[in-house]
């Protein structure tokens, strides 16, 4: 069985703290994968949110997984007109992340080149800061209930591109973030404490197909006859896929087996979020009948 512990690191004087589910066993090289909350949220409370369901990369034995905790209870994003306290105290969460990632490769045998995020919403946002302004940290990033603000609402320091595999799932009906981008509603800009223009959940994963090169149209197809989810595909060889799932009639939620709160709309059980990720970074092999099954692996 895994093992979860609670740690702490200082970063510029702030004490950030992270829960880490570490696989049993000895082997060495295992990849990370980093689990990043939403708004509100700390590590732990998302982790209860999805039903511990990304625990399972480390019951596979193949991965350490960690729940960071963002700065009272936000990350430091990719939106410009993000008002929250880890924007206005300038929370560096980019060293908060590089320093979490050189502990654990020092004492929990993490290959650092196999390093992984997740985020959802607010933890989203986060990830893609993180593949625009640190190229090379990671090998693969994953984008749940988020979408790229546009050009100008990007808070982000861009780099030159650097090809990173790309995983999104967003829901057609989510009432917080909506699949066609735009601006949110005055009550939402209040409550979240953002703002700007975003861009819809395809121009996302197609800002990150060339950035990657990529320049053929996706390959849209159903799951399953009659199903709920759609698997838009960029890919061409020799260039790190991104792949976009469409939960048709989803909400603000993370496919799996957890039931969330009706306001945040639909979940859908067709798909298990942790095992698209897992298959997508090459961590595990789907379920039998899951989705992943014939998804195409790093």
């Amino acid at each position: 069985m895994p093992t979860t512990t609670r740690d702490s690191i200082d970063v510029a004087g702030t004490t950030r703290t992270f829960t880490t589910v570490e696989p049993a066993g000895d082997a060495a090289s295992r990849a990370l994968v980093l689990v990043f909350h939403g708004s509100g949220q700390t590590g732990d409370k998302h982790r209860a949110f999805t039903g511990g369901a990304f625990d399972r990369l480390a019951a596979d034995g193949t991965a350490v997984v960690v729940y960071p905790d963002g700065y009272r209870g936000n990350w430091n994003d990719a939106r410009r007109e993000s008002r929250f306290p880890a924007r206005l105290e300038e929370m560096d969460d980019l060293a908060f992340t590089r320093a979490m990632i050189t502990k654990l490769a020092a004492g929990n045998r993490i290959d650092p080149r196999r390093v992984f995020a997740i985020g959802y919403s607010n933890g989203g946002q986060f990830v893609m800061r993180l593949a625009h302004e640190a190229p090379g940290l990671l090998a693969g990033g994953a984008v749940i209930g988020a979408t790229m603000p546009a050009p100008e609402n990007f808070f982000a320091t861009d780099t030159p591109p650097a090809p990173l595999p790309m995983l999104f799932i967003h829901g057609t009906k989510d009432p917080i973030v909506s699949y066609d981008g735009g601006t949110m509603s005055w009550w939402k800009r209040q409550l979240f404490k953002v703002g700007g223009t975003s861009w819809s959940a395809p121009r996302t994963a197609r800002h990150f197909a060339e950035r990657n090169g990529i320049t053929a149209a996706p390959v849209t197809t159903r799951h399953q006859p009659g199903g709920t989810v759609e698997r838009s595909e960029y890919h061409e060889d020799g260039k790190p896929p991104v792949t976009l799932y469409t939960i048709l009639g989803g909400g603000h939620t993370v496919p799996g087996p957890a039931r969330n709160l009706r306001i945040l709309g639909k979940t859908s059980h067709e798909v298990d979020t942790a095992d698209l990720a897992g298959s997508f970074f090459g961590l595990r092999r789907p379920r039998p009948g899951s989705v992943g099954a014939n998804q195409k692996t790093l």
